[in-house]
């Protein structure tokens, strides 16, 4: 804790016993006749008063914290990270802040989701795997909402003074009591399950799938013909940021919003996709190559790694009718990511009329690598909607051969734990609070599990050991604090991943990765973050000293053999 915040907690501390001093005193004083207070209360009242007052002023130097979550978003897509969508917000936030280069999630929707919010492997919070539509017979690793022994960032910010409000997709449980408001959240505006259509949640991705949207504590079905969900979710954080602005003004916040963008179906705003129209014209492979020698410019990754094997179709064997189709594809998905980032934009743009951006954590990053699913030229995801691709009549994804383009220069996937499917941007901006010079790039190892322990650091909460007369679970990852204050963390760093069988560990520069029933490979990330060099064979010793060390970690966590 540093000094500051030891120095608010224990002002807190102080205005709570001299309120409980004045409590005392006066009812003394009613109660006895031999005790003569005459207007000492009254003075004591105001000093007491005096002492919360000066102690909440100096606790607003607490920050505030924002952070975003992408949905599906490849590593190489926003502009700061090599991509050629525009995304201005994004990138000023980036040239005056830090991105990371080696900062890892989960490797899918939910897991990721699971551990972001409570500090813990997915599996210690009980998405291991996928979410589930209703409660399981007994706790277990995967049943598939939060549990009972684990706390989520609300959860521990709230009793520590910090108003807590989200808006966007939840994903970590469909029933009560498992929302957002059930989990510290003061205020809720969002889709509490998966993937939905954008502009119409009664177009599921399949006919009697019911999508569970909420506000607060009730179920409701969005709409309108303007309605489109990330500006809804935007529109929502907005009005949550006034509200507080307005009521709530002494107290610090935290804001998780957490888009649905870019996650399939391709869903934009139509002006925006004639914006891309023909951009992609030339292909995956030609995309692949150009975004690998920008994040070479930008010194995002090592000239050693050279850009792994294409993973799709033949760009030049399709018709002139199909590349126009693809094309039209990767249109749509990249207006999602630009709509995205206008309308971060807009939350920045408040945060700066009210005075709020200087001292406000803004953390961005996404939930897993880009989504390879529908196949290699993408999918129909509900055959009877065959409106063009990008409309509220359609349910499409963009496919393996353009999630590879994503994934740039790494391999897989979404759902894989190797680099594609588990790396992701992080920004961090905070004026502050960095002590990093603007633009700078760290390559210290993070993963999502670290950011409940960096906003306990930063804020003076204390991680509980108890709460709802349950035990919870101790964290797992570690405050990222040095690392933004300037001084990289030096202590050896060890993560794990497991999901349906993919598994990983990485230990310093060496990573054991298996895709399921396959057999372990071994790299050198120092040297090949590719991982096109798999060194299992001749490390043998090496191989089993992390094996074991993965066997254990998931023996502790109930990861899957």
């Amino acid at each position: 804790m540093t000094p500051c915040l030891a120095i608010c907690s224990l002002r807190r501390a102080l205005s709570d016993l001299w309120c409980f001093t004045v409590v005392v005193l006066i009812r003394q004083s009613e109660k006895s006749v031999k005790v003569q207070l005459p207007g000492c209360s009254q003075y004591i009242v105001c000093l007491a008063c005096f002492v919360v007052l000066f102690s909440s002023a100096r606790c607003d130097d607490r920050p505030n914290i924002l952070l975003i979550m992408a949905d599906d978003m490849g590593y190489s897509d926003i502009g700061c990270y090599g991509g050629e969508i525009a995304t201005p917000a994004l990138n000023a936030l980036a040239e005056n802040g830090l991105r990371f280069t080696q900062f890892y999630n989960a490797a899918r929707c939910c897991p990721t989701r699971a551990a972001l919010l409570t500090g813990l492997y997915p599996h210690q919070a009980g998405v291991g795997k996928m979410v589930s539509s209703k409660p399981a017979k007994d706790p277990n690793p995967t049943q598939g909402y939060l549990n009972k022994n684990c706390v989520t960032i609300a959860e521990v910010l709230k009793p520590a003074g910090y108003r807590c409000y989200m808006a966007g997709k939840w994903h970590v449980g469909e029933f009560r009591p498992a929302w957002p408001i059930d989990r510290g959240f003061d205020r809720y505006y969002g889709l509490i399950s998966g993937g939905m259509n954008y502009f119409d949640i009664t177009k599921s991705k399949r006919k009697g799938l019911q999508r569970v949207f909420a506000r607060d504590d009730r179920r409701l079905t969005p709409g309108g013909d303007e309605f489109y969900t990330t500006d809804a979710f935007t529109d929502e954080a907005l009005s949550m940021l006034h509200d507080h602005k307005s009521n709530n003004s002494k107290q610090p916040f935290f804001l998780y919003l957490a888009f649905n963008a870019p996650h399939w179906p391709l869903h934009a705003p139509a002006e925006l996709i004639r914006k891309y129209e023909g951009r992609y014209a030339a292909g995956w492979t030609v995309l692949r190559q150009q975004r690998y020698q920008r994040m070479l410019q930008m010194g995002l990754i090592d000239p050693q790694w050279k850009l792994s094997p294409a993973d799709g179709k033949n760009w030049t064997g399709l018709s002139d009718t199909k590349k126009t189709e693809l094309d039209r594809r990767m249109a749509v998905y990249a207006a999602m990511v630009e709509r995205m980032d206008w309308n971060i934009g807009r939350i920045i743009d408040r945060l700066k009329e009210t005075g709020h951006l200087d001292n406000t954590l803004v953390l961005f990053l996404s939930d897993n690598g880009a989504c390879h699913e529908g196949g290699l030229l993408g999918g129909d995801m509900r055959k009877d909607l065959t409106g063009p691709t990008g409309s509220v009549n359609s349910y499409r994804t963009y496919g393996q051969s353009w999630s590879n383009a994503g994934n740039t220069p790494f391999r897989k996937h979404k759902h894989w734990t190797h680099e594609g499917g588990v790396s992701t941007p992080l920004i961090a901006h905070w004026p502050h609070g960095l002590k990093t010079n603007p633009g700078a790039i760290t390559k210290q190892v993070g993963h999502v599990i670290d950011l409940l322990p960096t906003f306990c650091e930063m804020s003076g909460a204390t991680y509980p050991t108890q709460h709802r007369g349950q035990k919870i679970t101790a964290q797992a990852g570690q405050s990222l604090l040095p690392v933004l204050r300037g001084k990289p963390n030096e202590v050896q760093r060890t993560v794990f991943w497991e999901h349906m069988g993919n598994a990983a560990v990485r230990n310093s520069k060496w990573k054991l990765v298996r895709t399921t029933g396959k057999p372990w490979e071994l790299y050198d990330l120092e040297a090949d973050r590719s991982e096109l060099n798999d060194l299992a064979n001749s490390n043998p010793d090496r191989v089993e000293a992390l094996r074991t060390e993965w066997k254990i970690w998931a023996e502790h966590v109930g990861a899957a053999e």
